[in-house]
């Protein structure tokens, strides 16, 4: 059988080995494919664990556009069975949720890049589109997020009096609205700036802040404040 079925570390010399690399010099000594390469562990046949990392970067444009996947986008990549999948996807739930709780410790805008890198996270590489609302405490700290419409998103398929249960449930002072573009355009739309009107002023009926309104797309998320849209 070809050596290279289950290509791991031990095939190269001891200096070369991601794991002792990481060890001695510590992990930003690594490279992103050497880091990817110990979490997949072994290659295919006639393909090495770190050729085999090397194009799961390469697919999916390097690490940050694998942080916007999920488990059924991974399959296209040979070698990457379920179990290789399983533990790529828990690692990109626990980015996930380690975003989440640092805007649970600390007021939303303290850190804007940590809140646009969290709805990427969530959204960026879904394809097709999702609305999604972040409820806020008084203090603009993260209660919870949620999905509440998916589809062709309009004034008329996302409903304000779903928002507005949803914000009461929370007991949330604040809301950020956040929906993904999967035609990978970050710009908002006239209908995007129509129902960001409509979700203010229907919110505001029962004392609830509409703070922004983000457009997702798997590169970038644009704030509708930002640009004074709202």
């Amino acid at each position: 059988m070809d050596g290279l079925v289950t290509a791991g570390f031990k095939s190269l010399p001891n200096d070369a080995r991601p794991r002792e690399k990481l060890l001695s010099r510590g992990p930003s000594a690594l490279s992103d494919a050497e880091l990817l390469a110990l979490l997949l562990r072994t290659g295919i046949r006639g393909k090495h664990v770190l050729t085999l990392a090397q194009e799961v970067l390469d697919t999916f444009g390097g690490v940050g556009g694998l942080l916007h996947t999920d488990a059924a986008a991974l399959k296209v990549v040979k070698g990457l069975g379920p179990a290789k999948r399983t533990e790529v996807v828990a690692v990109l739930e626990l980015a996930r949720r380690a975003l989440a709780q640092r805007l649970q410790e600390k007021p939303l805008f303290d850190n804007p890049r940590a809140v646009r890198d969290y709805l990427q996270l969530q959204l960026g590489a879904r394809d097709h589109e999702v609305f999604a609302v972040v409820f806020l405490d008084s203090q603009n700290r993260l209660i919870a997020l949620e999905e509440l419409f998916r589809g062709t998103l309009t004034q008329t398929s996302v409903y304000p009096r779903e928002v507005v249960l949803r914000a009461l449930h929370h007991h949330a002072a604040a809301v950020v609205l956040a929906h993904n573009h999967p035609s990978g355009s970050a710009q908002p739309s006239r209908a995007d700036e129509a129902l960001t009107s409509t979700l203010k002023t229907t919110l505001a009926l029962v004392d609830v802040r509409v703070l922004d309104h983000f457009i997702v797309t798997r590169e970038s998320a644009t704030s509708m404040a930002e640009l004074g849209l709202l």
